[in-house]
């Protein structure tokens, strides 16, 4: 985290004689607590990316790099999750132009990856897709959360802007097709093993397949991602325009 539409206008609600009420940013504490755990977060996607760095030269070689990582992927990537709700639903729609069903779609489908999927079927951690998404989360989150703690600093540089709104062009779609086949790559073993799956009989009259559930779950990434995608890039045209405009009138 599905496209962000716009509202309808004060005068089709009747209310065209009021100005529009702007939202509350978090007081002063809250923000203290957002810049700690956007600070915390940044520092956290740093290790990841430093130690993905260290293995390669190490190994010198780019396979099984998720080995490398793995504690700190799944704790910074389940520590969103706080995000949900103090980031996205309460605090960060006053402050950044973020979707927040954009957001919160990303966070929930990438904790998914993380431990339903990664974790959950160890054949798949070897995949080269693995790394594939891991490389581009790390990029990504490196300069969501660098964005958001200067965004609460009142003092954003152009440069980080530019990359939030510029480099999910490309890190966008490497990250589904590493999420899309690191699940194919599941399925085999999903099915084999029965894993998560409920079969009847049972006392609570309840089947569950979880290899179809993963296939949905594929398909589901059809309709979504492309809505995504074009959200970010009205985003981009949106916030990088009146950059530009903004420079240009000083």
């Amino acid at each position: 985290m599905a496209v962000s539409g716009s509202g309808g206008s004060r005068a089709d609600n009747g209310y065209s004689s009021q100005q529009p009420r702007r939202r509350k940013g978090p007081g002063a504490l809250a923000t203290a607590y957002l810049v700690i755990y956007n600070v915390v977060m940044t520092a956290g996607w740093l290790v990841i990316a430093v130690g993905l760095v260290r293995a390669y030269l190490a190994k010198g070689s780019y396979h099984s790099l998720y080995y490398s990582i793995e504690k700190p992927l799944k704790f910074f990537q389940t520590g969103a999750l706080l995000e949900k709700y103090l980031l996205i639903a309460k605090y960060l729609p006053g402050i950044v132009p973020s979707s927040v069903v954009l957001t919160a779609f990303q966070v929930m489908s990438r904790v998914f990856l993380t431990w339903a999927v990664t974790h959950s079927v160890k054949e798949v951690q070897t995949e080269d897709s693995v790394l594939l998404f891991v490389v581009a989360w790390t990029i990504t989150e490196i300069i969501r959360y660098s964005f958001y703690t200067f965004s609460l600093l009142n003092h954003l540089p152009y440069l980080i802007k530019w990359a939030r709104y510029t480099l999910f062009i490309v890190l966008y779609p490497m990250g589904v097709s590493g999420e899309l086949l690191t699940i194919y790559a599941a399925l085999p073993f999903v099915r084999q093993s029965g894993l998560y799956s409920i079969s009847l009989p049972n006392k609570y009259n309840f089947s569950f397949d979880y290899y179809t559930f993963l296939i949905l779950v594929m398909i589901s990434y059809i309709p979504i991602f492309p809505q995504l995608y074009f959200h970010m890039l009205h985003q981009r045209r949106k916030v990088l325009s009146h950059t530009e405009e903004h420079k240009k009138s000083e």
